[in-house]
């Protein structure tokens, strides 16, 4: 069942895509690409990639991208760092948070004391549940899971590994949201946004007849990648939904983890320009990365008001209007490479400007600590 044929509902279910630009649901669900191995994707991005190490004599160029990001932003830094610096600089744009160490000798047996713990953490800040909890150094939406209570803290703190770090956010409770990727060269006075991504939430409508489960195997879009909602949905699978009732299938705004991506980029006002262009400008040394934000009404940002940044990326950022099941292969690669070239060339001119990309061992040892934290994070919602 589409939105268009859920005629009411009662006020107590969710308002799916609400604030959102209107959903469009026609023609194929997937591009035939779009859940491809990184393996069969990547090879001509990673190709282009090379090139451009080769003809600006720079493995490591996009780490310096952004340089007053660790390691520019692009693999294995800290979100609380760059958090940070959003923060000091944007502070009204941004979702407050707190950063909890777990540490290296954490037990079971500790997770009741390191709950208290973060709990007068987040009173301590003026925040209080439910919160988004996520991890420190990761990507993809790995780790990411909505905590409403105490119990539900202490179940994610128990799960967590010990000696990492991991954020509590404040919550947003709105179904907009978007990734707005902003680009600038180090010798221009302004820059752009080169892409917007509209991400829309997935959801099932019940008939009063089907099980989750079965709703799930017989959506358009769902049926043909259920490995991404089974799981997280197993402990209500086997519900029968009310007719017409709406069932949000995942939390995370992350494609990887389910969320629906649209290509947004041609809805950029000039208001909009200005508004990011000033977030942008007021963080030292910031010229390449992608704004996540969350909001109530697009139209609002499209007038470059109300919404809040919920994470910054840098040089690691990835143009993902790419997976809009619109958009044809070769116009993904060519969109990705593009994104490539201008990374580098940022990268070559900070170079030149003084800056010094991380080193090959330094970048391994972030490459390897984000590689063994990420399979052992609790499950994203």
């Amino acid at each position: 069942m589409t939105p268009a044929a859920v005629s009411s509902r009662p006020q107590a279910w969710p308002r799916p895509h609400e604030g959102m630009p209107p959903f469009d649901n026609s023609g194929a669900p997937l591009s035939f690409f779009e859940f491809w191995p990184m393996w069969a994707f990547y090879p001509p991005v990673a190709l282009y990639a090379g090139w451009l190490m080769l003809r600006h004599r720079g493995i490591l160029l996009p780490t310096v991208a952004n340089p007053s990001f660790p390691g520019g932003g692009f693999y294995g830094e800290s979100k609380a760092e760059i958090l940070e610096l959003v923060v000091r600089h944007a502070a009204p744009w941004v979702a407050p948070f707190i950063a909890v160490d777990r540490a290296a000798g954490a037990t079971a047996d500790s997770a009741q004391a390191e709950t208290r713990a973060a709990l007068v953490q987040l009173a301590e800040a003026g925040l209080a549940l439910p919160v988004v909890a996520k991890p420190d150094l990761g990507c993809r939406g790995a780790g990411v899971k909505l905590v409403r209570d105490a119990a539900q803290l202490e179940s994610y703190i128990l799960g967590f590994p010990a000696g990492a770090r991991f954020l509590l956010q404040r919550y947003v409770p709105y179904e907009g949201e978007a990734g707005i990727f902003y680009c600038r060269h180090p010798r221009e006075p302004k820059g752009r946004i080169l892409s917007i991504t509209l991400k829309y939430f997935p959801y099932v409508y019940g008939d009063g007849k089907r099980t989750l489960r079965e709703l799930i195997l017989a959506d358009a879009r769902a049926g043909q990648v259920p490995h991404l909602y089974l799981q997280r949905n197993a402990y209500r699978l086997d519900d029968v939904p009310a007719f017409g009732e709406p069932v949000r299938l995942a939390f995370a705004g992350s494609h990887s983890r389910g969320a629906i991506f649209r290509n947004g980029t041609h809805l950029v006002t000039p208001a909009m320009q200005a508004r990011f262009e000033q977030i942008a400008q007021s963080l030292p040394e910031f010229y390449f990365g992608r704004f996540d934000i969350r909001f109530e009404d697009f139209t609002r940002v499209q007038a470059g008001e109300d919404f809040t940044i919920v994470e910054a990326n840098g040089a690691g950022a990835e143009s993902t209007h790419v997976w809009d099941r619109r958009t044809p292969l070769l116009r993904a690669w060519k969109d990705l490479m593009l994104q490539y070239r201008l990374l580098f060339e940022i990268g070559a001119a900070n170079r030149a400007r003084g800056f010094r990309p991380l080193t090959l061992a330094e970048f391994r040892r972030w490459y390897r600590r984000e590689k063994a934290l990420t399979p052992r994070y609790p499950p994203t919602d």
